[in-house]
């Protein structure tokens, strides 16, 4: 399995306005291509950016298949929809990562 791993930094005047989008339209829309079996949001906590704040995404994904059709066939649109309510106010990067061991129950 594979962690698809979106990072991003958001400007303090918006991120919570963008945190609760994440949590109530983007990550649910993601979800809802059914190319991901779970998800995990988290806040960066310590860092020394003073005007931002940093999350990451980590997407679970079955195998590579999984990953190409969601990149060819769903990013495109939902990472336009992301740039059109948050242009100039965000960095981005992206990062994909092979599960070797964990404990949780999938």
């Amino acid at each position: 399995m594979l962690l698809y791993n979106v990072t991003v930094t958001i400007d303090l005047d918006v991120y919570q306005d963008w945190e609760r989008w994440m949590r109530t339209s983007h990550i649910p829309d993601v979800m809802s291509t059914g190319m991901f079996l779970s998800y995990r949001m988290c806040r960066l906590v310590g860092h020394e950016h003073t005007d931002s704040e940093i999350f990451t995404v980590q997407y679970l994904v079955k195998d590579m298949a999984h990953l190409v059709r969601y990149q060819n066939e769903f990013a495109p649109a939902l990472q336009n929809q992301h740039r059109e309510r948050y242009d100039g106010k965000y960095a981005v990067f992206r990062s994909l990562m092979e599960l070797v061991d964990h404990n949780e129950k999938i």
